[in-house]
């Protein structure tokens, strides 16, 4: 269990950022196109929160584990993700929590069975460069760099690439719908830690399905995020813009 748990921390606000690519454009052409497919540069920088809830579905070897979940993120670059897993599948009467918290600065999971432990190194960059509400807004100012790669085709399906460089944290390679400029998956190698180990790095894949509008935004309401030892699935049933979030709500007490 212990593995397992450790192994999810990496999956939930560190799932590396979907975007776009095309080939007889700029990379900054295909990033204006899928900034205007998920709503408009106007309609992102309006925002200033975001509070999700929804099914969460963490995928191991041996069953899965359920529970509700709740997303909260916040400008300048704060996020939350709150879980209640269900551990019967594996013959524990007890639910367990995992709070993940983060401030733009420091990090924290918060785990009812393990205890409280600070994010760091590859995971906490990764949380750093997850820009809320997109982090292709202002992308250059990040010192991020983005590529624009030949077209791929995954599962029978032609995608545009790009490939993005933080300055720190994971290099993404994302593929985007040539027809709708809409994120459908992503991949990055991680650093996962392993018990009684060195990190490792894995590969992990992020799939965004189920687009739907939001106040003028087209959100995906359904992630698939996967590593070779487990998958998670976030289906979201509502999402709400500019809520009141306390600032207090992202920092470890």
């Amino acid at each position: 269990m212990k593995r397992h748990c450790l192994a999810l921390l990496l999956v939930v606000l560190a799932a590396p950022v979907f975007v776009i690519s095309a080939a007889t454009q700029t990379a900054d052409e295909v990033i204006e196109k899928h900034l205007a497919a998920m709503g408009g540069r106007e309609a992102l920088g309006k925002l200033t929160s975001r509070k999700s809830t929804g099914t969460f579905t963490l995928t191991l070897p041996n069953g899965e584990l359920t529970g509700p979940i709740e997303l909260y993120t916040k400008l300048p670059n704060k996020a939350r993700a709150y879980i209640v897993l269900d551990l019967t599948p594996m013959g524990m009467a007890d639910k367990m929590t995992i709070d993940q918290k983060f401030d733009g600065t420091t990090g924290w999971t918060l785990n009812s069975v393990q205890g409280d432990n600070p994010i760091t190194g590859n995971q906490l960059d990764n949380m750093k460069n997850a820009m809320f509400p997109n982090p292709l807004l202002n992308y250059k100012a990040t010192g991020t760099t983005v590529e624009l790669l030949p077209t791929e085709t995954v599962a029978g399906k032609a995608a545009i690439v790009l490939r993005i460089t933080p300055k720190v944290g994971s290099v993404s390679k994302l593929y985007l719908d040539p027809t709708t400029y809409l994120p459908f998956r992503s991949t990055a190698m991680i650093e996962m830690a392993q018990p009684g180990g060195p990190l490792q790095q894995v590969q992990q894949v992020a799939e965004a399905s189920d687009y739907r509008k939001v106040d003028g935004l087209t959100l995906p309401f359904k992630t698939v995020n996967s590593t070779p030892e487990q998958t998670v699935t976030i289906v979201l049933k509502t999402v709400e813009h500019n809520v009141a979030i306390d600032d207090a709500m992202f920092v470890k007490k």
